[in-house]
């Protein structure tokens, strides 16, 4: 991906279908691999270097809040047992 200087250039359509896609299948492997990275290492290689560094964190930031999600609405999350007293 070729980015101005500052880093701040719009990436394409095929550039945002590429990330996306390397996301995709990154994800998917995760997923595959009950979620063991080390699995996956060729796979966020390629994420890494199809997408731009700010959507990197927003997508590992984003996976993270649906797998809690999916744990919360499934009845499996349980809050740690050192929570405040109110």
């Amino acid at each position: 991906m070729v980015l101005s200087p500052l880093g701040m250039a719009a990436p394409s359509m095929k550039e945002r279908q590429a990330c996306w896609g390397a996301r995709d299948e990154y994800w998917k492997c995760l997923d595959e691999n009950t979620e063991d990275a080390s699995q996956c290492k060729k796979l966020r290689s390629s994420f890494e270097s199809s997408c731009p560094q700010q959507w990197i964190k927003y997508f590992d930031k984003r996976r993270d809040y649906l797998k809690f999600k999916e744990k919360f609405e499934a009845g499996e999350f349980q809050p740690p047992k050192t929570a405040a007293k109110s």
